[in-house]
């Protein structure tokens, strides 16, 4: 594995004292002696760089039955590295024991908030997983403040989430909450409490009403969403929750169904949209995948593929992109457009561009031809169907406004090129409907050397997303596309923002059918009450 290794000393002494017991204290000594008030920890929490953790070989429960504090630190440095300050893990009740926790998991849970600030990262803790037994309120407090009781004036210790994705239509859930908090305040009146909601904006506004009389300090809110109607969706929850803060607990894309290019253009636009919606804190799921047998069989998402595939990082400790992008959001660069292959010059494994009606032609990467650098993409031998034209897509990292001016651009090249090949801007409003398309000219039938393709448009009124498709259908000869640029022009007097890119597919003309996108599925990785098997929604991603 990549990252800091432990020395050997070291981590034989680690996993002796703990095998010891000697881990085990009464209760932990903070790092800082003094002691930290509501209104910092919670100016702490707005801009928290957080990563949802759990080992690659030792997923939700099993973290704890098998604790690892090698594996812990090796992973927090790594964390640490990516440039993360807080870290979110899980305690379950039914683990650690209930309703008094046993002092053996208190101990491992004491060392895991150790490790994390011996790295420089404060802890986020999550109670109440694989929970339901809301009618035992009082064993549930007893709890609850036997563990939050020990760090409740310990600043490594940033915050708690009572709940993971608590359900506004849950009566019980949100009864059984609402009692427990106030008797929370009493034990730790300087932690901001929370729970998660994972229900969409008119979720998040129906649980804030049930909990008018015994409000939280934030709202911690799951987008697994399509990227592309992100900033909508994210600038609403900001308006529902306000004037509490939000902050975004869980986002990420899957590579079980999507390549690891698409998980970090994902990525990419969720940070680029809650940085526009007034959301300053994302939290990517997860740091790393998850190896077969990680997660324990009792849990319905042990069954669920595309759960081990979430990470910034694979088992093996190397990077996915989408780690880069998670680097430069934490420290405040700009990733579009590497992230975007607009030059096709990254490897093709990774690409973040999709086919669109692959049945009827696919673009395939290619080092026989490029108007610059080593790469392009070919079509060949393609047709056409009713609903439009085989493309290759791609959206921007910038967030769509109504209004906004856009320009794209690529080069193209046919031989014995018959058909259509141009290029195409297509929209959609924030539900994700198609609003309509904005076509460049076409690139001349027959053989033709590179030749630049452009449209300029602006954004309809309704539009919150955006695609690019390089189209060519009915071509019976090859057409090649390389060099793409999509951007907003500058202003007369400024200089251009870093180009993006967009799609869509579909016929000169366009309509509601010229424009056909394949489904692609995936599902929220579950951290909450999986052992309810079928809980999860399948989730399409992109439109």
């Amino acid at each position: 594995m990549t990252g800091r290794r432990i020395p050997k000393n070291r981590a034989l002494a680690l996993s002796c004292l703990l095998a010891a017991g000697v881990l085990v204290p009464q209760a932990p000594a903070a790092a800082d002696p003094g002691s930290p008030d509501l209104a910092g920890r919670l100016a702490a929490v707005r801009t928290a760089r957080t990563i949802n953790y759990y080992p690659s070989d030792a997923g939700w429960s099993a973290m704890w039955t098998r604790f690892d504090p090698v594996r812990v630190d090796e992973d927090l440095a790594r964390a640490a590295e990516l440039g993360a300050d807080n870290v979110r893990v899980v305690v379950f009740p039914r683990v650690f024991g209930f309703p008094e926790p046993e002092p053996e998991y208190l101990g491992k849970l004491d060392k895991f908030v150790s490790i994390a600030d011996s790295h420089g990262m404060t802890v986020k803790l999550t109670l109440f997983d694989w929970w339901s037994r809301y009618k035992d309120t009082r064993g549930s407090a007893t709890w609850a403040n036997a563990v939050i009781g020990r760090y409740a004036d310990d600043p490594r210790v940033l915050t708690v989430e009572l709940k993971n994705e608590l359900s506004p239509d849950d009566q019980p859930a949100i009864q059984w909450v609402r009692r427990l908090i106030p008797q929370v305040r009493v034990t730790a009146p300087a932690m901001p409490l929370t729970v998660s909601v994972n229900s969409g904006p008119s979720g998040l506004a129906r649980l804030r009403r049930q909990l008018a009389d015994t409000p939280l300090d934030y709202y911690d809110y799951h987008f697994y969403g399509p990227s592309e109607q992100a900033f909508p969706e994210l600038e609403e929850v900001s308006e529902v929750a306000a004037p509490d803060p939000v902050v975004i607990g869980e986002t990420g894309l899957s590579t079980a169904a999507s390549t690891p290019g698409e998980q970090a253009a994902y990525l990419a636009r969720v940070f680029r949209a809650a940085a526009a919606a007034g959301v300053r804190s994302v939290a990517p799921w997860t740091l790393t995948d998850f190896a077969a047998g990680a997660i324990p069989s009792n849990a319905a998402v042990s069954l669920m593929p595309a759960q081990y595939r979430y990470g910034l990082y694979r088992t093996d400790g190397t990077p996915k992109p989408a780690a880069s992008v998670v680097r430069a959001a934490w420290s405040g660069t700009d990733p579009a457009v590497d992230v975007l292959d607009l030059g096709f010059e990254g490897d093709p494994a990774d690409s973040p561009w999709r086919d669109n009606l692959p049945e009827f032609g696919t673009a395939e990467p290619t080092g026989e031809t490029a108007h610059d650098g080593r790469r392009s993409v070919r079509f060949s031998g393609t047709g056409r169907d009713r609903r439009g034209l085989p493309s290759l897509r791609i959206s921007p990292i910038t967030p769509i406004r109504p209004g906004q001016p856009w320009h794209a651009a690529a080069w193209a090249r046919g031989e014995n090129a018959t058909g259509v090949t141009e290029i195409a801007l297509s929209w959609f409003d924030a539900a994700g409907r198609w609003i309509g398309q904005d076509v460049s000219g076409r690139l001349p039938r027959g053989t033709t050397d590179w030749t630049e393709l452009s449209v300029d448009a602006v954004a309809p009124p309704a539009a919150a997303g955006l695609q690019l498709h390089l189209k060519s259908g009915d071509n019976a000869g090859t057409t090649w596309f390389d060099d793409v640029t999509l951007g907003q022009p500058a202003p007369a007097g400024r200089l251009p923002e870093s180009p993006d890119v967009t799609g869509d597919d579909g016929l000169t003309g366009g309509g509601p059918d010229d424009t056909v996108l394949p489904a692609v599925q995936d599902t929220q990785p579950a951290t909450g009450d999986q052992d309810v098997a079928g809980r999860l929604e399948q989730l399409p991603e992109e439109r």
